[in-house]
């Protein structure tokens, strides 16, 4: 307690550890909540490999190499849209209300669910891995490369996933911040160099591809599994980043403060 009799505010890494430990236990309890992490993986890796492989590249096996490091990115992504629904949720459910009594820093909640979330994400990059190793993907890179294209699609995931956190706190349901972030996802992740090179594109298209920042995500993971120079896909990956984090954060931040 403090001098006016006032519970002390806790140090906010506690806090936010705490609320990230809720987020991983929900998972451990109810599983199910993995099933599309799992799924979306294996069913596009299996889908573009054998479906278009051969007659994208001459060969499941080549394709298969270029196509890995992007399924990795899509389903990283895909997983991110779960942390704005997360939220909603517990908006919806009153937890938020609940919550503002207690004595913890502020922004507490929304930080430790997104903390939590990064297990999901890290969990969808697994399986992604997992299944590529089993077709036969070798990174060039080896386990250091594959490692490090890991780290940057989830410390990119973690920086989108606040568009889906100023949406859950803004939008009125939890299916409505689903609905609307796979309609943007979608679309971005197609237009870009997920499955096809640009250069195989119609030159209107093939110019939004080159500045959309998937792009970029994946050229950086794609170039560090295979044991090459990231270069400017690295840079515009975190110039990305950095603009989410600018726009989004102080969004998310004060609309939850201001929310009764």
């Amino acid at each position: 307690m403090g001098d006016g009799c006032e519970p002390i505010a806790a140090p906010a890494v506690r806090s936010s550890f705490l609320f990230c430990c809720r987020t991983v236990l929900k998972l451990i309890r109810v599983p199910e909540q993995l099933f599309d992490v799992t799924m979306y993986p294996v069913m596009f890796t299996l889908m573009f490999t054998y479906l278009f492989g051969g007659a994208l590249a001459d060969s499941t096996g080549d394709y298969l190499h270029y196509l890995l490091p992007g399924i990795l990115v899509q389903s990283v992504l895909f997983t991110t849209v779960n942390t704005g629904f997360s939220i909603r949720s517990d908006v919806t459910t009153g937890y938020f209300d609940r919550i503002r009594s207690l004595p913890v820093w502020k922004a507490s909640p929304i930080v430790g669910a997104l903390l939590g979330d990064i297990v999901r994400y890290l969990f969808a990059a697994a399986v992604t891995v997992a299944i590529g190793l089993i077709l036969g993907y070798r990174p060039g890179g080896g386990v250091t490369g594959m490692v490090l294209g890991v780290i940057v699609v989830v410390g990119f995931a973690t920086c989108l996933s606040w568009i889906w956190i100023s949406a859950g706190l803004v939008l009125r349901t939890p299916a409505s911040v689903t609905s609307i972030g796979m309609t943007i996802l979608i679309p971005l992740t197609f237009a870009s160099s997920i499955f096809v090179h640009p250069h195989t594109m119609p030159e209107w298209l093939g110019t939004f591809v080159g500045i959309n920042p998937i792009t970029h995500v994946a050229g950086a993971v794609r170039a560090l599994a295979g044991g090459t120079a990231a270069g400017s896909h690295l840079v515009w990956t975190a110039v990305s980043a950095a603009v989410v984090l600018c726009l989004f954060v102080p969004v998310s931040i004060r609309r939850y403060g201001r929310m009764r």
